[in-house]
């Protein structure tokens, strides 16, 4: 996969949007340097790429009501591509598997779910075994405390040196 060549500008604008995604047009073009239209046009340009892929609310959820979130490491019976998509398929389809990653090691994803209580965790898992999507083992770890939980990245470190 080839990286999109991404000027100071660039970098500045993803840097600024991701940290107040509803910053207006003219704030941002003041605080990356730019006159608005150009700003907005570079903006654009960042969207229609996919670099941008879309706005969201941070919610606290454990102020609105109990949560629990739990990662559970899921390993497949068979390694077919059939067998992987399959899975995928159903996963990305529960709205309480908020996150899941195909991994490398000794298991085949981690999956990431926040549910009402682990009662309800436990119906979801329940529910998937009884789907016989291909789980032969899970392990469940509950979340006990979020200690970081980023959703500003690092944009700048991440790029390699000559960017």
């Amino acid at each position: 996969m080839t990286s999109a060549k991404l000027d100071a500008i660039d970098l500045k604008i993803l840097d600024a949007i991701q940290r107040n995604g509803r910053i207006t047009k003219l704030a941002l073009a003041e605080q990356v340097g730019l006159s608005p239209t150009p700003c907005w046009m570079r903006l654009r340009k960042l969207e229609k790429a996919g670099i941008v892929s879309g706005y969201h609310a941070r919610i606290a959820m454990r102020v609105v009501a109990p949560v629990a979130t739990v990662l559970m490491e899921v390993t497949l019976a068979s390694h077919r591509q059939a067998d992987f998509d399959r899975f995928e398929r159903v996963i990305r389809d529960i709205p309480e598997i908020v996150a899941c990653w195909s991994v490398g090691g000794g298991v085949d994803y981690v999956v990431k779910v926040m549910a009402r209580d682990i009662d309800a965790y436990q119906r979801l898992v329940d529910g998937l075994l009884e789907r016989e999507i291909g789980i032969d083992r899970y392990f469940t770890y509950i979340v006990t405390k979020t200690v970081k939980e980023e959703a500003v990245l690092p944009i700048a470190d991440l790029l390699p040196a000559s960017a």
